[in-house]
């Protein structure tokens, strides 16, 4: 296997959204006054080596189901166009896990240390989960992307286990205004989700993929994007309003104008396939609100 090819797999382009919840979190975590790089740094390592993760297991998952064919939109999966075996991926996805625990694991002690053994096993099993929910999305005859429980999963670990979990790591205690911006990052990564399963409506029904909106049908999935993106930024405003946040601390909400044109596109489209260039517009919103929320509170 080439670098290249192991590098395309992981698909770098996708780190961006899955470190979005770690950035909000560690904002959450500076404005009352904890924050520590160690543990900052340790929480992007191990989200990044999660996603990579997902990003194997979701090849060699639709690899092996066929649905990554000559139909399917977007750039040609490792697997489906041979340049990996399957034999391959599987060994980079045992790595992979491997490398994610072991960092997690070191994350887990330099936030909790020995003392807080139910702290320290809580977050344990939240690792494992991470790791089982990332593989389990496509792999396997039980794999949940496939039954229409996607939305679910990228909600809890992108929004609520990312950003809850990640100012939970700094403080060791909650505060329930927190799950406002982690509502709000969790919604806008499942409207990638839901961006990416509109993008294959076609090829997904034909394969049987049962993402949620080969369940309700494009027309219905349009305005569920909708609700998804407005939702999201209303969380957001509701927590500056709740905290009576002004100047730099609202910086972030200069991303609401990509996010309202983006809506303004998904509306008027009328071609699936024509969506794929609006992924990376969501993502990259999620990703430079986190960032300008952060800059926000240091400024």
């Amino acid at each position: 296997m080439e670098l290249k090819t192991i590098l395309k797999a992981a698909r770098l382009r996708t780190l961006p959204l899955s470190v979005s919840g770690i950035i909000m979190g560690s904002a959450l975590a500076f404005r009352v006054g904890y924050f520590q790089w160690n543990i900052f740094l340790l929480a992007l390592l191990t989200t990044i080596l999660f996603q990579i993760l997902s990003n194997f297991a979701n090849d060699y998952g639709d690899g092996v189901k066929g649905t990554d064919n000559v139909n399917r939109v977007g750039p040609q999966r490792a697997l489906q166009s041979g340049k990996i075996s399957q034999s391959q991926m599987k060994r980079l996805i045992i790595v992979t896990a491997l490398l994610s625990m072991l960092v997690a694991i070191a994350l887990i002690y330099e936030a909790f240390g020995k003392e807080n053994w139910v702290y320290v096993l809580i977050f344990f099993v939240l690792g494992v989960s991470c790791v089982v929910a990332a593989i389990k999305y496509t792999v396997g005859k039980s794999a949940y992307g496939y039954r229409g429980f996607g939305d679910l999963f990228v909600f809890i670990f992108f929004g609520l286990v990312s950003v809850v979990g990640t100012y939970f790591l700094y403080l060791h205690e909650l505060d329930w205004k927190i799950f406002l911006p982690a509502t709000s990052v969790g919604l806008l990564s499942v409207a990638v989700l839901n961006i990416n399963n509109m993008r294959d409506y076609e090829n997904d029904k034909a394969m049987g993929k049962n993402t949620l909106v080969v369940k309700m049908g494009s027309n219905l999935a349009k305005f569920y994007h909708y609700y998804l993106v407005v939702v999201a930024m209303l969380s957001m405003l509701v927590f500056s309003v709740l905290h009576l946040q002004t100047g730099w601390q609202l910086v972030y909400l200069l991303v609401f104008i990509p996010l309202a044109l983006h809506l303004i596109t998904v509306k008027n489209n009328k071609v699936l396939k024509n969506l794929d260039k609006e992924l990376k517009k969501v993502a990259l919103s999620t990703f430079f609100m986190s960032l300008l929320f952060f800059i926000g509170q240091i400024l």
